[in-house]
């Protein structure tokens, strides 16, 4: 099955087929990835708060990935969405992604983590996609503007969350159908792929007539 590319060695203690009783860990792949996708995430979240800072000192400070009209990092940065919680929102990436950075190296050293542990990552995971795509929804649509630096966060968040919910569908953590299960676990690359591409249609025909030289 390709899920081997997945690493399948990461626990003694657990039959494939049913829930996980005692400590999983991951293979080494799959903390790579959680490394990566973490990296990318910290590194967005780095950039934009800095220019942030910048745009608060200088209100006439442009970004220097605001490159036209549509792929404006300004004007996400100005919007009210760009402080969802009070306080800008890369802030928080620069928190969680350290998070996610940290715990693929403890894997990569061969920690293993309970039940509870792996859930409430799949919460957390659950929590920052469902928040991307709120902001994706926003800035497609409300704000009418594109952040690369943010769209590569959003990119960096769905491959994490996907990732871990294919790692607790593997141990039993998350129940599903034996079949669904099974699809799932041997075809794991559609979902973020389609995911993925959905995103870009969405932009592609959102901004058709500035992609394509024509005015609205």
């Amino acid at each position: 099955m390709t899920t081997s590319a997945l690493d399948r060695s990461d626990t003694d203690d657990t039959e494939r087929d049913g829930p996980a009783t005692g400590a999983v860990g991951g293979g080494r792949a799959f903390a790579w990835l959680l490394v990566v996708t973490g990296a990318m995430g910290l590194l967005a979240s780095w950039v934009i708060t800095l220019d942030k800072f910048k745009l608060l000192e200088d209100p006439n400070f442009v970004p220097g990935c605001s490159l036209n009209p549509i792929v404006s990092c300004g004007n996400i940065m100005s919007s009210d969405q760009a402080k969802a919680f009070g306080f800008p929102n890369p802030m928080l990436g620069l928190v969680a992604y350290g998070m996610i950075i940290a715990i693929g190296l403890a894997l990569l050293t061969g920690s293993r983590f309970p039940r509870w542990y792996w859930l409430g990552m799949e919460a957390g995971c659950l929590f920052g996609v469902g928040f991307v795509t709120w902001l994706q929804y926003q800035s497609l649509y409300v704000i009418g503007s594109l952040c690369l630096w943010c769209c590569l966060a959003w990119v960096a968040t769905i491959v994490m969350f996907w990732y871990v919910t294919v790692q607790n569908l593997r141990h039993g953590f998350i129940p599903a159908p034996e079949g669904l299960k099974r699809g799932l676990l041997e075809f794991h690359w559609v979902v973020p792929v389609l995911w993925i591409g959905v995103i870009g249609m969405l932009i592609l025909t959102k901004w058709w007539w500035f992609w394509t030289g024509g005015t609205a």
